[in-house]
């Protein structure tokens, strides 16, 4: 079954019956630049903010009026908190709070590629009940997709099952979403499907989603891009075109995350917690770039390229120097190696090119360098995980390299010996 094939069945009807249409209407080339988004659209919450930001200048110079996009559903199920994870401005943040009716009118805000609206509750009672209720259907009636919510604690009741037949006689293309599914777990399955089969759907076409983690909003976002051609359109484009901005997000993550492993009380030799940190960076770069890979395979990557033995080398080579505290040295060196393997998977799963330790070993002295003078800043005294991993970050997202890879490309292009081994990634 081809990605297309199971992301549609995620769908309701109505939706599948737009995807349907747009999808038969597309040629084989416009289709072949669809596939990729569908596989390989971002999980990270962080890396979806950053994907809609970049889409957003070229959707705006491309197409028109934007699609408005509403979030639906019962009091206190989490809809501002699902609005606030998709808002670009911290100025366009709802209010949330454990109350009942926190919302009280409708808010909007421009994410980019669409509009987003936050709706009061619209099952609420009594005279204040029915103007929120108002508020939440004109609000459903003008927009474009409806994001229907529910709670998985609270299940759907008779109340939440006549608001959904009110929403869905409206006969708009939606996804229905079940928030809070983190304090469920265990019974997660259970749980969706005794929702579904109150609401009467497949239990696939429900998306449980933890709208405080942004936990599985990349298929939220994905069922609304797919209803719009110009969202489609605009991702399609955006996505290969911004992929090493998208992959060096991963890494800066990443790359921080490390320093702050480093900081523990293990012996630098032992680098085997960074593998976990770097494992799941490669993980989400081959996504960026369409390559399908297990965990497992994203560790024995790592052991391939001999990470960790670098790592090893070059702290001993620079502790020899003197004058260097071990924490900063360590940091420095644990982010820098982390940065180098992230460079050299974009690389693997862009154009099958593996990187020669020579290469590796050079980018990775370059960037504990550039680390060291960033870090010195911090003082002698060992600083707390929070602000080291914070000055790191700010350090390398304001980097050239965080915009485009060309410093990387030139340090390979003098580090490698002419012929350049290729190796298919496999």
């Amino acid at each position: 079954m081809s990605e297309t094939e199971i992301f549609r069945k995620k769908l309701p009807p109505e939706t599948r019956e737009v995807f349907d249409i747009l999808w038969n209407n597309l040629t084989p080339s416009e289709r072949q630049n669809l596939l990729p988004v569908l596989s390989s659209f971002p999980s990270e919450i962080n890396l979806i903010r950053r994907l809609l930001r970049l889409s957003a200048t070229q959707f705006k110079i491309t197409f028109g009026s934007k699609s408005h996009v509403a979030i639906v559903g019962p009091a206190n199920v989490g809809k501002s908190t699902l609005y606030n994870q998709l808002v670009l401005q911290k100025e366009d943040s709802a209010e949330v709070s454990p109350l009942p009716g926190t919302t009280r009118q409708n808010q909007t805000a421009d994410i980019g590629l669409f509009t987003i609206v936050d709706t009061p509750g619209a099952d609420a009672v009594g005279y204040t009940g029915e103007k929120e209720q108002e508020e939440a259907f004109l609000a459903a009636r003008q927009a474009d997709f409806l994001i229907m919510m529910f709670d998985a604690i609270q299940g759907v009741k008779k109340t939440e099952l006549d608001l959904y037949w009110q929403l869905k006689a409206l006969k708009k293309p939606h996804a229905i979403v079940l928030n809070k599914i983190d304090l469920v777990r265990k019974q997660t399955d259970v749980v969706v499907e005794r929702a579904a089969a109150s609401l009467g759907i497949p239990a696939e076409e429900v998306i449980p989603i933890v709208a405080k983690t942004g936990e599985n909003l990349d298929q939220v976002i994905m069922a609304i891009a797919i209803s719009e051609p110009e969202i489609v359109a605009a991702l399609g484009e955006a996505l290969p075109h911004y992929r090493w901005q998208l992959a060096w997000r991963a890494i800066v993550s990443a790359a921080s995350l490390s320093a702050v492993i480093a900081l523990t009380p293990l012996p630098i030799i032992d680098f085997a917690p960074l593998i976990v940190t770097q494992s799941v960076m490669v993980l989400g770069i081959a996504r960026i770039y369409s390559y399908k890979i297990s965990l497992a395979r994203a560790r024995e990557l790592i052991v391939t390229f001999g990470m960790g033995f670098l790592g090893r080398s070059l702290f001993y080579e620079l502790s020899k120097l003197g004058g260097i505290p071990g924490w900063l040295l360590a940091a420095a060196v644990a982010s820098s190696t982390t940065i180098a393997m992230g460079y050299a998977a974009s690389v693997w799963f862009e154009s099958g090119h593996r990187l020669s330790i020579k290469t590796l070993r050079k980018i990775t002295a370059e960037m504990t360098q550039y680390l060291l003078e960033i870090l010195r800043g911090l003082g002698k005294r060992k600083p707390t995980q929070k602000s080291l991993r914070q000055r790191i970050a700010e350090a390398l997202e304001q980097s050239p390299i965080s915009k485009d890879r060309t410093i990387l490309d030139q340090q390979a292009k003098t580090a490698e010996s002419p012929q350049i081994r290729t190796s298919k990634a496999s």
